[in-house]
């Protein structure tokens, strides 16, 4: 299976259940293969949790989700160890996050102690309980989801755990057309809670999977491409609206990113349109604005629209 059949086979499966949010979905699928994790910031009832849920199901893959809350332990997530009185010895129970897909819901909610917990699981696939580190199930791809308007009693993601993210995704309301479409659905009993009484079948795999991404490791990138990707990065290092610019780990995630999307159009080379597109959602959670900018109405995305139309790509 091609990359591109696995990607077309991937969002016809996903609209039985998420109607709408197509960029979502896409990135999705990028960050899983490119083998990244994905934020997800959008008001409530808009399909975040469903669209975690239907993504493992139709890959048939496992899935774990985490609530996040202010009293939640790190032990809550990674696990523990345990006293069996049956055997006289600790064992170690594994937390959630020892699953395929995780469902980390309002991350912002709990303090930076339990936010932290995640950093070792997302960049090293791995978690370190009594002095061993377990490796975690591949594949792994952590979706997590915040809320943009509650900001009483959340703790925001500092900058080093959102620069683990390759994605942040904005999940907007759907258009009228599509919240109609919903609307008939639900009308005619399709329960679009559950993605399995929606319809939504399991019919990729982690083979499926490993083969895309091997596609997408087999993509050539061009010295000029390249060279184009370090250009925006130092670009929004340079910008006088920014505290903090994109990271060097912002660039090779961008170029995964990339490499995936070029696969998922049926090309074994990357154009200047790939980074293009996917500049927005993989530098925008990387970005620190002066106060007086965000005063001054400026965004993430309107700096980042700026810097491409200030880098000449190439030819």
């Amino acid at each position: 299976m091609t990359a591109a059949e696995f990607y077309a086979k991937f969002r016809a499966e996903a609209a039985k259940a998420v109607v709408g949010q197509d960029e979502a979905v896409r990135l999705c699928a990028l960050a899983l293969i490119a083998q990244g994790h994905v934020l997800i910031e959008g008001v409530p009832g808009v399909a975040k949790t469903l669209l975690a849920k239907t993504m493992a199901r139709l890959l048939s893959l496992e899935y774990g989700r985490i609530q996040f809350t202010p009293d939640l332990m790190p032990a809550d997530i990674v696990g523990t160890s345990i006293y069996d009185l049956q055997t006289r010895s600790f064992r170690i129970r594994q937390g959630p996050v020892f699953t395929n897909v995780l469902l980390a819901d309002e991350i912002n909610r709990a303090p930076a102690k339990v936010q932290a917990a995640l950093l070792e699981s997302m960049e090293e696939r791995g978690v370190s309980l009594e002095g061993k580190q377990l490796p975690l199930p591949d594949p792994f791809i952590v979706l997590a989801t915040q809320n943009p308007i509650e900001y009483e009693g959340t703790f925001p993601l500092p900058e080093a755990q959102q620069d683990r993210f390759l994605f942040k995704a904005f999940m907007g309301y759907p258009t009228p057309e599509q919240e109609l479409e919903m609307l008939r659905r639900w009308d005619a009993g399709v329960e679009l809670r559950d993605p399995a009484k929606a319809g939504v079948e399991p019919i990729l795999g982690a083979a499926a999977i490993a083969e895309s991404r091997d596609e997408a490791r087999r993509v050539t990138v061009e010295e000029k491409i390249r060279r184009y990707i370090i250009e925006l990065a130092v670009a929004t290092r340079q910008a006088a609206e920014l505290i903090l610019g994109a990271s060097p780990r912002a660039e090779v995630l961008l170029l995964l990113a990339a490499k995936a999307a070029a696969a998922f159009d049926g090309r074994d080379y990357v154009t200047p349109d790939d980074v293009k597109s996917l500049l927005r959602p993989t530098f925008r959670h990387r970005l620190l604005l002066r106060p007086e900018a965000e005063v001054a109405g400026q965004t993430s995305d309107s700096l980042l629209d700026a810097v491409i139309a200030r880098v000449t790509p190439p030819r």
